[in-house]
C-alpha cells in the first residue's frame, strides 16, 4: 500500500511539474503538423526548413545546382481559417503552394465531416482535394454541379469535380483551401502588393445615412455597367469571335446587359437600396465579419446561365482584388429594392466570407464574362471580359491603427463582456474573502449560488465562449514542443481574464474556485443533479472507498491526453473530445449525434451521481487539482470535533471531499460552503446545537 500511495504521489507531482510548465490562457485551434512528418511527406530533393517564427508555415527549397531556390510554402488550413465543417469543428488541410501561387499539393490531416466518417468514406475527399495539384490561386476556383472527367476553364472559372452527397462539405473544403492559401500569399509570395495583408479596413456598422437613388448613383454605390450589342462585338472584333452573335450583328444599337453594383452588407447602402423586410433577412444571414454584394440586371445576357443552380459561385461573373479572385457565392435570398424603377429586372446576392481576407478600403473589380462558341462537335471557346471598378468611399470603413495586427484590438472590441466578466469575478472573490459572512444564512448563500452559476453558464459560457479545458493546455504543450510562440493566447480576451483568476484563486483556495464556480458545463452538471433531486431520482453515493478509487480515473485520463501530445500528436485532436464542453458550451448541442449522446448521457449521470463527470473523468479539473496543490491557506473552518466524533459535515458533503477524521480533502473540494454553512449553524453543527442545549435556560412558571 507505502509503494502504491508513494507511486500515486510521484504521479501527481510529475503531471503538475508538467502543467505548471504549461498554462494556457486561452484555447485556439492549432496545427499539428512537425518538421519530422512534413520531411516524409515531401522528401528529397525538396528541403523543408524550419517553421517561419512570423508565419505557421515551413519554406521549402530544393538545390538547382549551386543555388538554394525556394519552391513554395507548407502550411495548415487551421492556421489560416479554421472554418466550422457541418459537425461544427474545423477541418485540417495541409497545403503546398509553390512561389508563383500555384497548387502542388493538398492533403487532409483531419477531418470530421460526418458524410466523409459514416457515409461515403474518405475516398471520394482524398480524390477531391488531389483536384488542386496544378491550380493557380490566380484563378477563380469553382465547385462544379455536373460531373466532368477533368478541371476545364469556362466562363471565367476553372471547375474541379464536386462529391455526390457532399454538396456543403466540398464548399467548406474549398473555402477552406482558397482562404488559407491567399493569406499566405500575400503574406510571403507578395500578391497583396505594398499593402500589409494584415491592415484590412472593416466596415463601419455605426453610420446609418438615408441615400436616395441619386446620392447612390453620384457617389458610385449602386454603380452601373452598361453594355449595347455594339460595344461587346467590338471587344471580339479581330478575334475568332467575331460575328458569331448574329442578333449583336443585326441590333448593335439594342441593349446587351445593364447591371447594377452594390455592397449591402455595408449598412447605409443595404438600408437604402432594400427594404426593411429584406435588409433583416439579409443581415440575418450574415456572420461577423462577412460581405454581401448585390447584382441587378436587365438585357440579353446577365451575370448566371440559365443553368445556374442557386448558391453556388456565379459561373459568369468573377469578384477579384488586387489581381487576386475571391469567392462570392450567391445567397439564394428573395430581397426586394425599396425603389423599382424602369423594365423589371433580375436580382442576386452574393456571398464573400470573412476569411477570404475581402478589403473594403480596396477597389473590387467584377468581370462579366462573356463567351461565343465556335464550331458544333467541339467548339472553340472564346472569351471577353468585361470590368467595373467598384470603390467604396472611405466614411463607410474604418482604417486599422498601427497595432491592428496585435490582439489589443480584440480586447477593446469586447471591452463591455471583459468589464462585465471582471465585475463578476471581483463580487466572487469578494464573496470567498467573506465566507462567514455569505453562509451564516444558508438561504441566502444557496439564493448567491444559484444566480452565480446561472451567470457562469449563460455568460461565461454560451454567450463569452469563456470555457476553459484541457484544450488549453495541449495548445500550449505543442506550441513549445514545437517551438512557437505563445501570442495566440492572447487572442482570446475572456479566457486570458478567466485563467489570471484561475491562477489567483489556485494559490489562495485551490481548484474549487474554477471547477466550484467559474466552469460551465461544471454549472450545467449541478443544474442537471438538482433537478435530478426535483424529479425525485435515486441518488448514487458511493461507498467512500470506490469514491476514491473513481477519482483516480481524472488523472489517468489527464496522464493520456498529456502524453499523446508527445508521443501521438495525431491522437490528440481525438483524445481532448473526452470532455463535452465543445459539444454542451461552445456549440450549444449543434453537432454529431455520437457527441451529442455523449455529452447528453454526462448529463444523465449527474441527475443521479452528483457531478460525475467533474468528480470521477475531468482531465482539466485533474490538472487544476494537481496545480492546487500550491494552495496557501487552508481555509475552511473546522472544529476539534469535526470527525472526533461529529460526522455531519462528510455525510452532507455531495462531493465526498472531507475525510472521516474531518479533515478536507481541497484537491476534491468543489468549494461549494454548504460545509461553512453548516458550521455556523446551530440547528445543524453538531457541537453547536450541544453547546446551545447546555446554555439553554428552562424558566420556571409559577402554577
Amino acid at each position: 500500500m507505502k509503494r502504491r500511495g508513494c507511486f500515486i504521489h510521484v504521479l501527481r507531482m510529475l503531471l503538475a511539474g508538467v502543467l505548471l510548465g504549461a498554462l494556457a490562457c486561452a484555447a485556439s485551434w492549432a496545427g499539428v503538423m512537425t518538421r519530422d512528418v512534413l520531411e516524409k511527406k515531401f522528401p528529397s530533393p525538396l528541403m523543408i526548413a524550419q517553421k517561419d517564427d512570423a508565419l505557421p508555415v515551413w519554406p521549402v527549397f530544393r538545390q538547382n545546382g549551386t543555388v538554394t531556390e525556394l519552391v513554395g510554402y507548407l502550411f495548415e488550413s487551421i492556421d489560416f481559417a479554421a472554418i466550422p465543417g457541418f459537425s461544427g469543428v474545423p477541418l485540417n488541410l495541409l497545403v503546398a503552394l509553390d512561389a508563383g501561387g500555384r497548387f502542388i499539393d493538398v492533403q487532409v490531416i483531419s477531418q470530421h465531416e460526418p458524410v466523409f466518417l459514416d457515409g461515403l468514406g474518405e475516398a471520394p475527399l482524398h480524390k477531391f482535394v488531389s483536384q488542386y495539384r496544378g491550380l493557380s490561386l490566380k484563378q477563380n476556383i469553382a465547385i462544379d454541379t455536373a460531373r466532368r472527367d477533368r478541371a476545364a476553364q469556362d466562363g471565367g472559372n476553372v471547375h474541379i469535380d464536386g462529391v455526390t452527397k457532399a454538396t456543403a462539405s466540398v464548399r467548406i473544403i474549398n473555402q477552406s483551401v482558397l482562404s488559407a492559401a491567399l493569406k499566405v500569399a500575400r503574406k510571403k509570395l507578395g500578391f497583396s502588393g505594398l499593402r500589409d495583408p494584415d491592415q484590412i479596413a472593416r466596415v463601419r456598422q455605426d453610420v446609418h445615412e438615408t441615400l436616395d437613388a441619386k446620392a447612390l448613383a453620384a457617389e458610385g454605390l449602386f454603380k452601373p455597367l452598361v453594355l449595347r450589342n455594339a460595344d461587346v462585338e467590338k471587344a471580339f472584333a479581330g478575334t475568332a469571335g467575331a460575328g458569331l452573335d448574329e442578333q449583336a450583328a443585326a441590333h448593335p444599337g439594342e441593349l446587351f446587359a445593364d447591371m447594377r453594383f452594390a455592397y449591402v452588407s455595408v449598412p447605409s447602402v443595404g438600408r437604402s437600396l432594400l427594404d426593411d423586410a429584406s435588409w433583416a433577412r439579409l443581415s440575418e444571414r450574415l456572420e461577423p465579419g462577412d460581405h454581401a454584394l448585390l447584382v441587378q440586371w436587365r438585357g440579353r445576357y446577365g451575370p448566371v446561365s440559365d443553368d445556374f443552380v442557386a448558391g453556388a459561385v456565379p459561373d459568369r461573373l468573377i469578384l477579384a482584388q488586387g489581381g487576386l479572385p475571391i469567392e462570392m457565392r450567391d445567397m439564394d435570398l428573395d430581397l426586394s429594392l425599396r425603389r423599382k424603377e424602369g423594365a423589371p429586372a433580375s436580382m442576386k446576392v452574393f456571398r464573400v466570407i470573412s476569411q477570404a481576407g475581402l478589403d473594403p478600403a480596396q477597389p473590387l473589380d467584377f468581370s462579366l464574362r462573356v463567351t461565343r462558341l465556335k464550331g458544333m462537335i467541339y467548339p472553340e471557346r472564346i472569351g471577353q471580359d468585361f470590368v467595373l471598378s467598384y470603390r467604396l468611399p472611405q466614411r463607410f470603413y474604418s482604417v486599422p491603427e498601427g497595432d491592428s495586427k496585435s490582439w489589443l484590438p480584440l480586447w477593446k472590441q469586447r471591452w463591455i463582456d471583459i468589464a462585465l466578466l471582471a465585475v463578476a469575478l471581483a463580487v466572487l472573490f469578494i464573496a470567498l474573502s467573506r465566507q462567514a459572512v455569505l453562509s451564516a444564512n444558508a438561504r441566502r448563500l444557496a439564493l448567491f449560488r444559484n444566480f452565480y452559476l446561472a451567470f457562469t453558464l449563460l455568460f461565461i459560457g454560451w454567450h463569452a465562449q469563456g470555457q476553459l479545458s484541457i484544450v488549453n493546455v495541449t495548445g500550449v504543450l505543442q506550441a513549445m514542443k514545437e517551438g512557437r510562440g505563445l501570442g495566440f493566447l492572447l487572442y482570446d480576451p475572456i479566457s486570458v481574464v478567466l485563467w489570471g483568476a484561475v491562477l489567483v484563486s489556485l494559490v489562495i483556495w485551490g481548484r474549487g474556485t474554477f471547477c466550484g464556480w467559474l466552469c460551465p458545463f461544471g454549472a450545467l452538471q449541478e443544474f442537471s443533479a438538482k433537478l435530478g433531486k426535483w424529479l425525485h431520482l435515486p441518488q448514487l453515493r458511493l461507498h467512500t472507498a470506490a469514491d476514491a478509487k473513481l477519482k483516480l480515473l481524472k488523472y489517468v485520463v489527464l496522464a493520456g491526453v498529456v502524453g499523446s501530445v508527445f508521443v501521438a500528436p495525431a491522437a490528440t485532436d481525438r483524445l481532448v473530445e473526452f470532455e463535452p464542453f465543445k459539444t454542451a458550451i461552445t456549440l450549444l448541442f449543434v453537432r454529431s449525434w455520437p457527441f451529442v449522446l455523449y455529452a447528453a448521457g454526462l448529463l444523465l449521470a449527474s441527475a443521479f451521481c452528483y457531478k460525475f463527470f467533474c468528480r470521477y473523468l475531468c482531465p482539466f479539473g485533474a490538472g487544476l487539482a494537481l496545480l492546487g496543490r500550491v494552495r496557501l491557506l487552508s481555509w475552511l473552518a473546522r472544529r476539534p470535533q469535526c470527525g472526533k466524533p461529529c460526522q455531519t459535515c462528510r455525510h452532507r458533503c455531495a462531493y465526498q471531499a472531507i475525510r472521516p477524521d474531518g479533515t478536507i480533502r481541497y484537491d476534491e473540494c468543489f468549494q461549494c460552503m454548504d460545509c461553512v454553512a453548516i458550521y455556523h449553524d446551530d440547528d445543524k453543527c453538531a457541537p453547536l446545537m450541544l453547546e446551545k442545549k447546555r446554555g439553554a435556560v428552562i424558566p420556571i412558571r409559577q402554577v
